[in-house]
């Protein structure tokens, strides 16, 4: 699985973590092995103007994720997979609004970006929250991935 990380946030980021998670939710998830995947920490400015431009949201949000080729997505053994490499998209993670969440929620700016980097993985594979049976399933599914995912780094 290719997964690029670029960090031009400002901020002091473990891009490896960043990137170990992205790969357990990917793998678990059952996307073809030759996916690719493309991981940008932007600084306030830019998640600013991005959410703006995409969103139509004012002010920064915390991630963004930019599908390229959803039909191309291998969700698991029940579809069969070609040999072409599926193009996720992007996600882009803001290091600073992680930072003031992870504050309020009570845990390490680390532990935000891990969770904002699983659920940015699963807007990209069509998860999504806008209505209350979406929100359920992809809010288990992302507990689930990084419980997972803490539970094997730990060992």
């Amino acid at each position: 699985m290719s997964i690029e990380i670029a960090n031009e946030s400002g901020v002091a980021v473990d891009t490896d973590a960043v990137l170990a998670v992205a790969r357990h939710a990917l793998d678990e998830m059952g996307v073809n092995p030759l996916a690719e995947l493309s991981v940008l920490l932007v600084d306030v400015d830019y998640m600013t103007e991005l959410n703006h431009r995409w969103m139509g949201g004012d002010g920064p949000t915390d991630v963004l994720a930019f599908p390229m080729d959803e039909g191309s997505v291998d969700h698991g053994p029940g579809e069969v997979s070609g040999s072409e490499p599926a193009l996720l998209g992007d996600i882009v993670l803001c290091p600073e609004v992680a930072a003031k969440q992870a504050a309020t929620a009570g845990h390490s700016a680390g532990d935000e970006l891990h969770l904002l980097t699983v659920h940015g993985v699963l807007h990209l594979l069509g998860y999504d929250h806008a209505e209350p049976d979406e929100e359920r399933e992809m809010f288990e599914l992302q507990s689930r991935l990084l419980s997972g995912w803490r539970a094997a780094r730990a060992r």
